[in-house]
């Protein structure tokens, strides 16, 4: 059993069905990232696992609990920060934290999460004074102040600059270290890729795709071979010779010329690099193209220049997963 467990979760606002059965599984000590395009359920499906909504149908049991009963207790292992904070006004971020630690038995204190959220210059700001940015850091700093056995934290980072989001990726790397069990929603493929250990992307309200970011990647998306040709060391039967000994290798799925001005693929060598320019070739394959690629240049005595291998990311298979499922 994990420590969140959700099984066939449903959820409508009037004729609407926002989740069709969502079927997930933490286990305690991970960090499992929710990906998905606006409007695919995510929010709605942290909000019901922590508590805030009822779902229609399913079930969900979070440490031997259900959330939507709130037994004693519940609170106090929970931590969420939800994709907007909105605090009186005129509180200052110092108060909003000790008010918000007044809650729990044994809090972090203040002056650790105004040091740790770089909120100390702020710690007698008014609310309303903060910055996007700032407001931010205050929302995932309240989340984490009663030191939770498990945070569900939406858009964490929107807003941040990059020194401010990597300190909070730091902070949440430390908590994990400690067994804090965390449900990440985000945009940020970056931010899953860094953080989580696996990943589910949930679109048109299900469960799509699961896995490891590195699995998902591996297994969705191709690799990607490039390489320029000195003008001067061209092929002895010519570019569209060459692109067809590339496309008959095993595991290469494509081979083309490219525009190296604007990026954009042709058809033809001559289309593709003017007079004196390097004509640049792209192949796509799987995890083996490379080392295949490489090897047939070799025999076929071509010097390949600015040799260049994209392995494929999160971000790439994220695309190909949700526009597959359009």
């Amino acid at each position: 059993m994990g420590l969140i467990e959700v099984s066939g979760l449903t959820k409508s606002y009037g004729a609407k069905q926002v989740l069709r059965g969502i079927d997930l599984t933490v286990d305690a000590g991970e960090i499992v990232g929710i990906l998905g395009p606006n409007g695919a359920g995510k929010t709605t499906a942290v909000e019901c696992i922590g508590g805030l909504r009822t779902c229609d149908g399913g079930t969900i049991t979070v440490a031997g609990a259900d959330p939507a009963t709130e037994p004693p207790g519940f609170r106090l292992l929970l931590g969420m920060q939800l994709q907007q904070c909105r605090l009186p006004a005129k509180i200052t971020t110092a108060e909003a934290l000790d008010l918000f630690a007044s809650f729990y038995p044994d809090p972090v204190p203040t002056g650790e999460l105004l040091e740790r959220f770089g909120l100390t210059a702020q710690a007698r700001t008014r609310f309303e004074k903060l910055s996007g940015g700032q407001q931010q850091r205050l929302s995932v700093a309240l989340a984490l102040v009663g030191r939770p056995r498990i945070a569900i934290l939406d858009e964490l980072t929107t807003g941040l600059d990059p020194a401010a989001r990597r300190e909070i990726w730091g902070y949440l790397r430390d908590l994990k270290a400690a067994g804090v069990t965390m449900l990440l929603v985000t945009h940020s493929m970056e931010e899953a890729q860094f953080l989580c250990d696996r990943v589910a992307i949930i679109d048109d309200g299900l469960v799509v795709a699961e896995g490891a970011p590195s699995e998902l990647a591996d297994t969705t998306v191709q690799q990607q071979t490039s390489f320029a040709l000195d003008p001067e060391d061209q092929p002895q039967h010519g570019v569209e010779e060459l692109l067809d000994l590339l496309r008959a290798l095993p595991g290469v799925h494509s081979a083309r010329v490219i525009d190296q001005a604007s990026g954009a693929d042709a058809r033809h060598a001559g289309s593709a690099a003017g007079p004196g320019a390097a004509a640049r070739i792209v192949a796509d394959g799987d995890a083996d193209s490379p080392q295949r690629i490489l090897s047939a240049l070799i025999e076929a005595g071509v010097r390949p220049h600015r040799l260049r291998v994209v392995q494929p990311t999160l971000d790439d298979a994220y695309l190909r997963i949700t526009q597959e499922q359009e």
